[in-house]
């Protein structure tokens, strides 16, 4: 059985760089450089954590199609386990087309295709009890899933002792809190970013967001902070820990990889500062290579930027890492 499983949206990206206008109706706009790759909350933080040596499987939807055999063929060639990839015979493949411009910020457009066909039905639930970590990636595009029917299969994680994550995705929609009310009181970690927190929360600051969510049943508030790294709160802690400083290429997938580091961390049952340490040192590997998951490294690799950055304490603590 894997350690953790990602369940959620996977996606076949296409991007290209730099992007900086739009060209003009009707005309060709010639980039630098162009690429696909595998995109989506579940299969990103899944790549990340087998990258560092996390066993874990991956439960999602891809079409009957070229980009589905990409995604699959793709995440099984990282070492992630797709038996839990169903093939849907309604809809394409996720796609997602990516303009990254000079500063590596994204614009995406984003077609949800196969992901919104998913339901509690597509999950293997004796693969998710014998998992230590359940991390539902993707929440708020996935109709078929969203609401009462992830808040199902979180509780029946929780109920057989698997710890439960979830991470979302910006809601065009607007109905942030709707969708997540009944799933919170299922989450033991919750991973948005900061600006979707205030979405959810309609709350401000990090604080006052953070004691909404815990409010409603989360037991870890990790928020993503972007440039000013992360916030993370417990009942017993609040913590900030910046981010670490490295040349940005391209910030896609720095959020999910973010996570996978946390889970890491988790796993390994550090201290919380440390577990955000990590998570924050994975996010800032994410980002110096284009792509979602090109960037990221091993274990060691991760541990050894830690080591420059912080310190030799970092090698007792992988040494002690109960993974």
């Amino acid at each position: 059985m894997s350690q953790v499983v990602c369940a959620g949206i996977v996606v076949a990206d296409v991007w290209g760089r730099p992007i900086d206008t739009q060209p003009e109706h009707g005309r060709l706009m010639l980039v630098d450089d162009m690429g696909m790759s595998i995109g989506g909350c579940a299969a990103n933080t899944g790549i990340g954590l087998a990258k560092l040596g996390v066993g874990t499987s991956i439960i999602g939807k891809v079409g009957d199609d070229g980009f589905g055999t990409f995604v699959r063929e793709a995440m099984a060639a990282q070492g992630v386990d797709t038996s839990g990839i169903a093939v849907s015979d309604e809809a394409n493949t996720s796609a997602t087309m990516i303009m990254i411009d000079s500063g590596g910020e994204r614009t995406f457009i984003h077609c949800i295709g196969a992901n919104a066909t998913m339901k509690p039905a597509d999950i293997d639930i004796d693969l998710v009890r014998g998992a230590e970590i359940l991390h539902f990636a993707g929440a708020l595009v996935m109709p078929g899933f969203d609401g009462a029917p992830a808040a199902s299969v979180m509780k029946a994680a929780q109920d057989a002792g698997t710890t439960t994550a979830l991470d979302v995705v910006w809601d065009d929609t607007g109905r942030w809190m709707e969708l997540l009310e009944p799933i919170l009181p299922h989450t033991d970690i919750f991973l948005p970013s900061f600006p979707e927190a205030v979405e959810i929360t309609g709350k401000d600051t990090p604080e006052e967001a953070s004691e909404v969510l815990m409010a409603h049943g989360v037991k870890t508030v990790a928020l993503k902070m972007g440039e000013e790294g992360c916030y993370v709160r417990t009942a017993e802690r609040e913590i900030r820990v910046p981010a670490f400083g490295v040349h940005a290429i391209d910030g896609t997938g720095s959020g999910d990889a973010f996570v996978a580091g946390f889970l890491l961390g988790t796993l390994a049952g550090w201290d919380l500062e440390d577990v955000a340490r990590m998570a924050n040192a994975v996010g800032a590997m994410c980002v110096t290579a284009a792509g979602a998951t090109a960037g990221l490294r091993s274990f060691e690799d991760t541990v050894g930027f830690l080591i420059e950055q912080e310190g030799g304490r970092w090698r007792e603590l992988a040494a002690q890492a109960n993974l």
